[in-house]
């Protein structure tokens, strides 16, 4: 057998701790992302709860439930300015949703979830107005996502 040199033994040892020295620097980043995922899903769930208590800003205050009805009266300006603020800033949550869904910053899940959702304040006849004018400045990669056949479509 041959005697292995101590330059040897020192490269080895050095290559090895180069190598467990990336491992780390990996496991870091990873931390590091799930630690940004968590903030991110954090301050969006801050911002929803409060555009979502603005409602009881409005004279007379309405609900969330109210707010989702169909059947909603939107005669009183209160109300209805209250809900078509609601309506635009949600849009605005969704564009961010959807840039931070396409920087990988989002779980697949939550993302499913945004979609239905997204689909769902689309679909609502009551603020066609409101969501086309908060959507003239999205992206149009979003428009596309919305644009489902089994979403209805408001009559003109």
């Amino acid at each position: 057998m041959k005697k292995v040199s101590l330059d040897i033994w020192i490269q080895l040892i050095g290559m090895l701790s180069v190598l467990a020295g990336l491992i780390f620097v990996g496991l870091e980043m990873r931390l590091s992302q799930q630690i940004a995922l968590a903030a991110q899903q954090q301050e969006r769930a801050s911002l929803v709860t409060e555009v979502i208590g603005s409602f009881a800003e409005a004279n007379p205050p309405i609900s969330f439930l109210d707010f989702i009805d169909e059947n909603l009266d939107l005669s009183n300006q209160d109300i209805r300015a209250v809900a078509e603020t609601y309506v635009y800033r949600i849009w605005m949550v969704y564009e961010n949703d959807y840039l931070q869904y396409e920087l990988g910053l989002m779980d697949e899940d939550i993302w499913q979830a945004k979609i239905a959702s997204m689909r769902y304040v689309y679909s609502r006849c009551q603020y066609k107005e409101v969501t086309a004018r908060a959507l003239s400045f999205s992206s149009a990669d979003l428009l596309t996502l919305l644009d489902d056949p089994n979403t209805r479509s408001c009559e003109e």
